[in-house]
């Protein structure tokens, strides 16, 4: 058997392909189930994340394997195989265990270097393993995974390469600043109380926001979310404050009908639900904002306005003037929409100017004009020297005569045909309308999306969501610590590889152990027939010796075997071992079997393999260190 990964993330598709693939939690545990019901697979296990599926699998045959694996993914997320496939990843044998012990370790993650996938990688294995659908690799597999990535976390500086989803989200709204300056005395709205919510509400909770508001489905989680949040950051000292002065943070929950209603009193809004659809709609973004209350709108230092009220727009009225909108605020604003000055210019401006419909460098300006006069007036709409007048740049940028006689040929001629001359102008800068400051700052964590992509085009609304998060990563600094963790990936990937080869020769050493000590009993027994007048202790030293030049003889045999094994082509010594040794291969498939128990949780202490004799898998060295005596 043999491990095998297909999945799809954010570095194999976009952000639309993850968000309609996305699986639910019972169509994680429907896929898991089937994929053991096919006939390559044994084990399995879904690895399921904000950005990546996963699906792990023990399969005898790799080609079936990924079909197989593949068709499962297309049919439990609902997107076609066809627009699936492209985007999927395939990784085998070691490529697999390398791909998930760097999952492990942050190095596939969005935000390089984030622990949070430690704990998703936990739920899947637990998950597998409720399931029973774990077994011995899948078991060893995601155990040393979870090893992994602790071990990188704690040697290494990979922290500092990165941080959390909900942190980095969270620096796209402070912009330069830090997120404990931006968030500080705002009040938030998180929805959902899962791990990545509740990760959210503590690290606002941290920056000194003033209030935490928590909105569920199931309320009880609701308030067990505000509760923690309380006892943990409801009372802060001044040291712990730093500002000289403690502070409070106030917590509550609320059912998820009141998010409207708590949304026009909100800043700050995380979500990170399991929903299928959306939680927020662009309408009911736009009608908390006609509705918010009249409190001084966030100003982009994180400093409050004093004065005036709030227009229904996020812009503010000062000294009893109306409020101006912020389309009304940009028209004033538009640089003029003419190209250049009237200086130099070869035409009577004044005989075309008032000219209705035309600019004074379309083709009322130019019609009927002579070839000189076209020829001046290209140069000047390029801002360039007048073709006529002197050259005013070097020799080598002088044009050619001849060429110059050619265009303005063709020129005139196409005017001729055309009735019109072709303009030469350059396009207008297109100046852009400025944005009123954010007075909602909407953070979406979900996968599939919580927030209707199109609030963002609201007036006062600043939306970072996955796909947002995925283009400001990939400009993200990685630091030098990511170097180590590859290498204490390697080296672990080669130590797993070891281990898994050395395990798969076990049962045919503990078979061949086996068959050794039915041998032994057996010439035991004939010598009690032989010489039936010896005592126990004649008969407990004869056995003894016997057996110490039996463990004698296998114990060089046996470890070199496990050695060779555990390196790369070292599968068929066990075959070898078979072989040599005449052994029963359904002895070595009850030792293996008793061993998959023993992964499963349930203690072997001794396995019957053939009638009359029993083993222990997990002392066989104690064999071995008594033929070394």
């Amino acid at each position: 058997m043999s491990l095998l990964v297909v999945g799809l993330s954010h570095r194999s598709a976009p952000v639309s392909v993850l968000e309609r693939a996305a699986l639910s939690a019972d169509a994680q545990v429907k896929l898991v189930q089937d994929t053991v019901a096919v006939e390559p697979a044994s084990e399995a296990a879904v690895l399921a994340t904000c950005n990546r599926i996963e699906l792990y699998a023990d399969v005898d045959k790799f080609h079936a394997g990924v079909a197989e694996l593949s068709t499962l993914l297309a049919q439990h997320s609902g997107v076609g195989l066809e627009e699936l496939t492209p985007h999927l990843y395939v990784h085998y044998e070691d490529r697999a265990v390398h791909h998930l012990f760097s999952v492990a370790c942050g190095l596939d993650s969005m935000v390089i270097g984030e622990g949070q996938v430690l704990a998703q990688i936990k739920d899947a294995l637990a998950g597998a393993q409720e399931l029973h659908t774990a077994g011995r690799l899948l078991n060893d597999l995601f155990q040393q995974a979870l090893r992994v990535g602790k071990r990188a976390h704690s040697e290494t500086g990979i922290d500092r390469a990165g941080q959390s989803l909900v942190t980095f989200g969270l620096e796209q709204f402070a912009e330069g600043s830090t997120v404990d300056a931006w968030a500080r005395d705002k009040r938030v709205l998180v929805i959902g109380a899962g791990s990545m919510s509740s990760l959210a509400a503590a690290t606002l909770a941290r920056a000194g926001v003033a209030e935490v508001v928590v909105a569920n489905r199931t309320f009880d989680r609701a308030e067990r979310l505000a509760e923690l949040l309380t006892q943990q950051y409801g009372r802060r000292s001044p040291e712990q404050d730093g500002s000289g002065g403690g502070t409070a943070v106030a917590a509550r929950a609320v059912p998820i009908d009141a998010v409207a209603d708590e949304l026009t009193r909100a800043d700050v809004v995380v979500s990170c639900t399991g929903a299928t659809g959306l939680v927020l709609t662009a309408e009911v973004v736009a009608t908390a904002l006609e509705g918010r209350t009249a409190r001084p709108p966030v100003t982009g230092d994180g400093t409050r306005a004093t004065d005036g009220t709030r227009a229904t727009d996020g812009t503010r009225a000062t000294d009893g003037a109306p409020a101006r909108t912020a389309a009304s605020a940009a028209r004033d604003e538009l640089p003029p929409t003419s190209v250049g000055t009237e200086d130099n210019c070869p035409l009577d401006l004044s005989a075309v100017q008032g000219t209705a419909g035309f600019s004074v460098l379309g083709e009322a300006a130019v019609a009927g004009m002579a070839a000189a006069e076209l020829e001046q007036h290209a140069a000047w709409v390029d801002k360039g020297a007048s073709a006529t007048g002197s050259a005013t740049g070097s020799e080598e940028q002088a044009a050619d005569p001849a060429a110059e006689t050619a265009a303005i040929t063709a020129l005139a001629a196409a005017a001729a045909v055309l009735g019109r001359v072709p303009e030469r102008r350059r396009p207008e800068p297109v100046a852009e309308v400025p944005r009123p400051a954010p007075v909602l700052s909407l953070l979406d964590l979900a996968m599939p999306r919580d927030v209707d992509a199109a609030a963002h085009r609201l007036p006062g609304v600043r939306l970072v969501d996955i796909e947002s998060l995925a283009e400001a990563s990939a400009d993200a600094p990685m630091a030098a610590d990511v170097d180590q963790v590859k290498r204490i990936v390697s080296d672990e990937v080669a130590a797993f590889g070891a281990a898994q080869r050395a395990a798969h020769i076990t049962p045919t050493v503990v078979a061949l152990r086996t068959m050794a000590a039915d041998v032994v009993a057996g010439e035991i027994a004939r010598l009690d027939g032989r010489l039936p007048g010896l005592d126990d202790k004649q008969r407990s030293e004869i056995t003894q010796t016997v057996r110490r030049v039996v463990d004698k003889l296998l114990h060089a045999p046996t470890v070199r075997v496990k050695q060779l094994a555990a390196e790369p082509g070292g599968a068929g010594y066990a075959d070898a071992l078979r072989t040599l040794f005449d052994l029963d291969q359904e002895t070595v498939a009850a030792v293996s079997r008793a061993d998959d128990r023993d992964a499963d949780g349930s203690r072997v202490d001794g396995g019957r393999v053939a009638a009359g004799t029993t083993f222990d898998s997990n002392n066989f060295e104690s064999a071995e260190n008594r033929g070394r005596a």
